[in-house]
């Protein structure tokens, strides 16, 4: 598709050139070209022609769709193909979308790029004859592997920049310049959208090598505060070296981060799995503390889900996320703590049974064990050294999904064995669902189950009774 989507634009180019205009690749798709790196978004500027008369080629060649009419964004019907006109805005506020745009056919081509963000994506190729526009440096700052803003007054007018800035550098493995981190540190990001932030950490998080270059670099902009607090407070927070030997839990989580973005393309929820591994130490700013010389967090699995749930609603609106997030921080310690101190396959049951998905679960508790990487350490030899650990929680976890193609009992089983619904069959059905969990056949399970349901039933018919014999209870004190 993205070769006939090509074919087009060569189409558009053709027909514009015969109108006296040009038509240009712009963004991405140029830088990505020059990379080596696949970019499906085939983004085209046309220029030189009027508004009309672009019209009318598109509808010579289609059906003409538009996409953005006060940004001057046009398409064609089946083809993934957004051709625009050169425009210039001007801010209106403080939100991403707070712009004034003036489409300009007759702008030209330097000005258009200006408006860019930074100079990597300001780079302009000819369509027809391969030719590239560089007005800023766009192409030097590939080769050095620089995130560089184009102009200081235009890119200061959007505060999603920012955050634009850090992903490129996780995506890309580059970094920001200097005069570029300067100039974000200065900007004000409270006013934009939760969206717009998820948006643009979900392409660090999923796409990058190392998604923690994101967080390392809006903390060399001072820019965690105001979207992630909770995160800030982990930067120099010292851990035990016995347990920890990697550094503060900054460091840690960091880590943590990118051992997750290698185990990602496994996972059940790939974002989510990442969002995990990012909150999972919160609680440790709250229950960080020395005694006799030794650094303790107990409970921090526990204490931090108030700060994920916050976090999380800070960010996002789905529910499911919550959820899943705060399972994996609550259970996050579990899978290595059982594979080391115990045998007991109950335990290990219960545990999968409690997980919102126990093979991401799984997941999270490797990159935790890799993530306490010291500098020298090899990271070769730590997989070799998790490796027992691994096989056992893999083998345990095959166990419950084989455990768990078994049929339960379910209510009407008991029903139809002649419970009643109420407060003792309730119990009844948890007591079943632990037998179901120590592997007990489901005809015994359903024999031991009545017998827990008569028992009980008995018991609290008699102390009934008890209670309402002459002269027992409050009768006998009146």
């Amino acid at each position: 598709m993205v070769k006939d989507d090509l074919l087009m634009a060569g189409r558009v180019a053709e027909a514009v050139q015969r109108a006296g205009g040009r038509v240009y690749f712009v963004g991405g798709f140029v830088r990505d070209r020059l990379l080596g790196r696949e970019n499906k978004d085939i983004d085209i500027e046309v220029h030189g022609i009027p508004v009309r008369t672009l019209e009318e080629i598109l509808d010579s060649l289609g059906e003409r769709l538009t996409m953005g009419a006060s940004f001057g964004v046009m398409g064609l019907r089946h083809y993934d193909l957004d051709i625009a006109m050169p425009r210039s805005e001007t801010a209106t506020g403080r939100g991403h979308k707070d712009f004034e745009v003036f489409v300009d056919p007759f702008l030209g081509e330097e000005k258009a790029a200006m408006r860019r963000d930074f100079t990597i994506n300001a780079l302009m190729e000819d369509v027809l004859t391969g030719e590239i526009l560089d007005f800023f440096g766009g192409r030097e700052d590939l080769k050095r592997g620089l995130i560089r803003h184009v102009n200081d007054q235009s890119f200061a007018e959007d505060p999603l920049r920012v955050f634009r800035a850090c992903q490129f550098a996780a995506r890309f493995q580059f970094s920001v310049a200097p005069e570029t981190t300067a100039l974000c540190s200065t900007m004000a990001v409270d006013a934009l959208a939760k969206e717009r932030i998820l948006g643009e950490m979900e392409k660090a998080l999923l796409k990058a090598a190392k998604p923690s270059v994101f967080f390392e670099e809006l903390r060399k902009m001072r820019q965690l505060s105001c979207w992630f607090p909770e995160l800030e407070a982990l930067i120099g927070l010292e851990q035990n070296a016995h347990y920890h030997p990697e550094g503060d839990v900054w460091i840690h989580t960091m880590q943590v981060l990118d051992e997750a973005a290698l185990l990602r393309g496994e996972a059940r929820e790939p974002l989510w799995f990442m969002l995990s591994a990012l909150c999972h130490d919160f609680g440790k700013a709250v229950t960080t503390e020395e005694k006799d010389g030794v650094i303790h967090a107990y409970a921090h699995e526990t204490a931090g889900l108030p700060l994920v749930e916050r976090f999380l609603s800070r960010i996002a609106n789905e529910v499911k996320l919550k959820e899943y997030v705060l399972d994996m921080t609550r259970m996050h310690m579990i899978p290595n703590m059982l594979a080391v101190n115990t045998r007991s396959a109950k335990k290990f049951m219960k545990m999968f049974d409690s997980s919102v998905c126990p093979e991401d679960l799984l997941l999270r508790a490797k990159a935790d064990h890799l993530g306490r990487r010291t500098p020298d350490t090899d990271r070769a030899e730590m997989l070799r050294e998790y490796q027992p650990i691994e096989e056992q929680l893999r083998s345990r976890l095959a166990d419950y999904r084989r455990l768990m193609e078994n049929p339960p009992l379910m209510g009407r089983d008991l029903i139809e064995a002649g419970m009643t619904p109420g407060p003792i069959f309730t119990d009844a059905l948890a007591y079943a669902h632990k037998l179901h969990l120590a592997g007990v056949p489901r005809d015994t399970a359903l024999r031991q189950t009545l017998g827990m349901y008569h028992k009980t039933e008995r018991t609290e018919k008699h102390d009934a009774g008890r209670d309402a014999a002459p002269g027992s209870g409050d009768a006998a004190e009146n």
